[in-house]
Parts: C-alpha cells; sequence; structure tokens
C-alpha cells in the first residue's frame, strides 16, 4: 500500500466513521467497520478502482449491514433497554481532526439513532446513505446489490416507519437547552407540579444501564410515570451527580462523570411541536460513558 492510497483512504476515513455510526450506534463497533475497511482497502489494487470513495462507501456499508445483524441478536437479549452510545463534546460544532474522525458523526441526534433501531439492515442503510450523505438511488442501488426501484421503495419504507411515533428531529439547539434547563431544575428542585407541566401527554423516557448500574428496566411512559422516577433519581444521588452542561451528538445534554458507576449519567431531550419534553434519553451503562467520560477530560 503506497502513500497515495493510504491518503486516499484518511480522507475519507471520517466520512466512513460516521456512516458506520449512523448504522450501528456504537463507536467501537463503528471504528472496527472502518479498521476492516481499510484492510479490504489495503488489499486490492487501488489502480484498479475507478472511484475510490465509491468502493469504500459500498464494502463499509456492506460491511456494517453483517455487523448490524450480528450486533440484533445481542440487542434482544439485552439487559434491559438497549440505547446507541453518546458522542459528547463542550462545543455544539466540535473542530473535526484527522485524530479525532468520530466528530463527523455528531451530527445525527441520539433520537434518530434510537428511532432507526427498528429498521431492518437494508432499510437503515438505503435511508442513512440517501438522507445523510445524499447518495443517488443509483449508487445506493449498486452498494445494495439492489435495483434502482427497490431502493425507493427501502427509503420511503425507512422514511415512515421512523416517523411513526418518533421525537421530532428539527428542534433547534436553543429550544432543547432552554427545554432542557428548565426540565433539570425543576426535577433537582423536586417541583414534581413543573416536572408535569413540561412533559407531553405521550412522553417517553428511556433508561440504559446496561444491567450493572440501577436503572429502568421498561420505557417509562406519561407524565406520572416520568416525573415520580426523575425526582426520585435526582434526589436520591443529590450529593453524587454534580451536572454540567455539554452536547451529546450535537444538540445539549446534561452529564455527570465522575468516574463512578454508580451515578455517572448522560441526559438529553427532544421536544414535540408543543414545545414539551416527547423524549428524554438517560445513559448510565458505564461501558458506554468510558469514552464519553474520556471526551470530557480531554476539554476540560
Amino acid at each position: 500500500m503506497n502513500d497515495t492510497a493510504t491518503a486516499t483512504f484518511e480522507q475519507e476515513r471520517g466520512r466512513l466513521t460516521s456512516l458506520a455510526y449512523r448504522m450501528l450506534g456504537e463507536r467501537a463497533a463503528a471504528e472496527d467497520v472502518v479498521q476492516n475497511a481499510w484492510l479490504r482497502w489495503a488489499g486490492t489494487d487501488e489502480t484498479e478502482i475507478k472511484i475510490p470513495a465509491a468502493w469504500l462507501t459500498t464494502v463499509t456499508t456492506r460491511l456494517a449491514i453483517d455487523a448490524l445483524k450480528s450486533a440484533r441478536h445481542k440487542r434482544e437479549v439485552y439487559a434491559g433497554i438497549w440505547l446507541p452510545e453518546p458522542i459528547l463534546s463542550d462545543t455544539e460544532n466540535p473542530q473535526t481532526s484527522p485524530e479525532d474522525a468520530l466528530a463527523q458523526a455528531q451530527d445525527v441526534q441520539l433520537a434518530l439513532l434510537w428511532a432507526m433501531e427498528r429498521l431492518a439492515p437494508e432499510e437503515r442503510a438505503a435511508f442513512i446513505l440517501r438522507e445523510a450523505f445524499d447518495s443517488d438511488y443509483g449508487d445506493i442501488a449498486a452498494t445494495l446489490d439492489k435495483t434502482e426501484a427497490a431502493c425507493r421503495q427501502l427509503v420511503a419504507r425507512a422514511k415512515k416507519r421512523v416517523s411513526e411515533e418518533s421525537p421530532r428531529f428539527d428542534a433547534s439547539v436553543a429550544e432543547v437547552g432552554d427545554l432542557l434547563s428548565r426540565f433539570m431544575e425543576a426535577a433537582q428542585t423536586h417541583n414534581k407540579q413543573e416536572i408535569l407541566s413540561l412533559l407531553a401527554p405521550n412522553a417517553l423516557a428511556l433508561s440504559d444501564g446496561g444491567g450493572k448500574v440501577r436503572a429502568a428496566y421498561r420505557p417509562l411512559e406519561g407524565p406520572d410515570d416520568i416525573a415520580g422516577v426523575f425526582t426520585a433519581l435526582l434526589q436520591k444521588n443529590a450529593e453524587v451527580i454534580k451536572p454540567r452542561l455539554v452536547y451529546a451528538n450535537g444538540r445539549p445534554a446534561i452529564a455527570s462523570l465522575q468516574q463512578d458507576e454508580t451515578s455517572d449519567i448522560v441526559i438529553s431531550l427532544v421536544p414535540d411541536h408543543e414545545g414539551l419534553v416527547r423524549w428524554i434519553y438517560v445513559m448510565r451503562n458505564p461501558d458506554k460513558l468510558t469514552r464519553a467520560t474520556q471526551d470530557l477530560q480531554s476539554i476540560a
């Protein structure tokens, strides 16, 4: 593998990592897929490849589809609710560098990653290639080895399934930040009535503890359920939870990462069209917060 071929791959690494992360919702898994794509690239004669970017996209997508099929079984037997792993920063739009390829993945919201879990692997790939990377249907068809008509159906079906009963994905950073601030203040002061006033009637809260720390093993549905659990959680851990405003996948979030597996937490939310809290993400799984802790330590 010559220097030119290596440089070509490195130019594409951030985009490929972003693609793989969107497919899998896990950082290490995405990096493994990209590393496998690199090994395949290194074993080819690059002079025979007309469009390296397209070749690398196809290989990465197919590897990610296989990895997602394998991951699905593990997620089915996962202890409690499986949620995608967050990428944290202290700014809305962190600077991308060759050393931090995952920075390019930050613009995919956690709520969208969660919603895409209901898609079949090829549906998810077609949806991501079309919606996130603006690939034309001819390229998607070549990548998935399907007809253009079939790919159009995959994307249309994926859009419908993602939109059904999903939170908003178009809320501004300012709107999310304001609502998060009000919600957390009410929870920390144990103001249950204020929490209830901020929650949509169909609000949903999901908590991922991975079976390693305490977390709800089922979705919390509705204002009463959510308000009771959140006030109890923050009251019980008031002395150890040190909340800090961060950005999780480009959206405001609250994080308390003290390298204490019993209290580390990341909380994010998404409003509905009325400006009420529709969806709440609570990450407590220490395995998924290890990298997040390192992220914040590196920018502290």
